[in-house]
């Protein structure tokens, strides 16, 4: 039996209170969540001088879980990047031209869903569709008078529905390594739960779509139409960077270059087009993002955005989240827990639930996705082989419980980075974001009441 320096009743209590830290410091205080993290960090770093951890292992367990971010951490800083050029060389200001175009209030939201998720399966990426198209959504949402935390949370639920199902998803290959499953194997599966969630959630998103029942106010749409023509190149050009994510995302080329990419291809545009180009002006663009000066408050409101600096909010959180999971995992705090777990399980149907709850839990008490998949998977894929249980069964648990929970968490990776970009905080976009409940919902109800059979 392998000897933890953390027994059962520490972990124990070191998750009791660390939940009720961070929760009440967040929900019940309005603490910010930078403090309420710093504050976790704080008590974890005591306990473990209390235990007698030497103040190298400390830092070492600090490095340790910043390192695991760095890559996402540089996504981000090159997202913020991509909004502004986006904005300035006219990619977004032309979808939502297009998209008034065709626009139907009684059916925008389920459109939005619709669409993102769409949009998310294609190129397989969460982040790059709510930062792309989902800002767009979100823009022609605000100006038809619908509420932008349901179009926030139509928009995270499309773009995790298709992240989800995605065979160039960075989560969903990481599920069936992990389970050491085929990946297009782990993809069948993953629809056995994915179609009905999505069918749940588009139901969810089409009845609240009819509160707007109305139609929509023209003389409005035009005004903003003819700002954003005079304002800003709306061309199918401009929809090249667009493009360059679909054919990159085929190609299977890594989100970092993809990005760069698209932000160079970008700034030629923006040479070519733009008659009082800058490189001194574009360069500051990019640090601080883009000052939209239509004259229009409403589009100026929704377009001045992006950035580098943009993401240094979230860039900090995550590295404060990171930092306690880091903690968290060094000290074996999680195996701890995980392998009291192991002793409860019974029966096939315990095993699945309780990787699930495990994949939940993580989430909850670190924030990042990334773990919620590997330390779930590691601990109990000897169980799964152990008891007969198919694989495919823990690769699909693991992608049902994992990712999609992410965005709910206001400290997690995903939801730190949506409330960043969309400018919507997780704890208002979190009631509308349907798709990341109904999916691990749905996966437990299959578990609770279908003996699935052997292979």
């Amino acid at each position: 039996m392998k000897k933890y320096r953390v027994n059962f009743n520490e972990a124990a209590f070191l998750l009791i209170t660390l939940l009720l830290m961070i929760g009440v410091s967040i929900i019940g205080f309005s603490i910010p969540a930078h403090v309420a993290l710093l504050l976790a960090i704080g008590y974890l770093m005591l306990f473990a001088v209390y235990k007698k951890f030497s103040w190298d292992f400390i830092h070492d367990a600090l490095v340790e879980g910043v390192s695991s971010g760095i890559i996402p951490i540089v996504i981000f800083i090159l997202i913020g990047a991509l909004i502004s050029v986006w904005i300035a060389d006219g990619t977004i200001p032309t979808i939502m031209v297009l998209g008034f175009s065709f626009l139907s209030v009684k059916y925008f939201v389920p459109t939005v869903f619709f669409v993102c998720g769409i949009v998310g399966g294609a190129v397989g990426s969460s982040f790059t569709t709510i930062s792309t198209i989902g800002i767009a959504f979100l823009g022609m949402g605000s100006l038809i008078g619908v509420d932008p935390t349901l179009t926030a949370g139509a928009v995270v639920s499309g773009a995790f529905l298709g992240n989800s199902i995605s065979p160039l998803s960075d989560t969903v290959n990481l599920a069936a390594a992990i389970a050491e499953v085929d990946l297009f194997t782990h993809l069948k599966n993953t629809y056995k739960t994915a179609l009905p969630a999505t069918l749940g959630s588009f139901v969810y998103f089409l009845l609240m779509g009819l509160r707007y029942d109305g139609a929509l106010d023209s003389h409005s749409i035009h005004d903003i139409v003819n700002t954003l023509n005079n304002n800003f190149t709306i061309s199918f050009l401009t929809l090249i960077p667009l493009a360059l994510l679909f054919v990159c995302a085929w190609k299977k080329i890594p989100a970092i270059p993809t990005l760069l990419l698209s932000i160079g291809v970008s700034l030629l545009l923006m040479f070519f087009t733009t008659s009082n180009f800058s490189f001194v002006g574009t360069a500051d663009m990019i640090q601080n993002g883009f000052v939209s000066q239509t004259g229009n408050a409403q589009v100026d409101e929704l377009l001045t955005r992006g950035g580098i600096q943009s993401m240094m909010w979230s860039v900090s959180l995550i590295i404060l989240a990171l930092s306690l999971g880091g903690l968290l995992v060094k000290m074996e705090v999680i195996d701890c827990l995980l392998q009291r777990f192991e002793k409860m399980i019974d029966s096939r149907q315990k095993l699945i639930l309780i990787t699930m709850m495990s994949s939940v839990g993580i989430n909850v008490l670190i924030g990042e996705q990334y773990l919620s998949i590997i330390l779930p998977g590691k601990s109990f894929i000897n169980k799964f082989k152990e008891k007969n249980v198919p694989l495919p069964l823990l690769s699909r648990r693991l992608n049902d419980a994992g990712s999609v929970v992410n965005p709910l968490i206001p400290w997690g990776v995903s939801g730190v980075f949506i409330s960043g970009t969309l400018g919507v905080s997780t704890i208002e976009y979190l009631p509308y974001a349907v798709f990341c409940y109904l999916l691990p919902v749905v996966s437990c109800l299959v578990t609770l009441s279908i003996k699935e059979k052997k292979k």
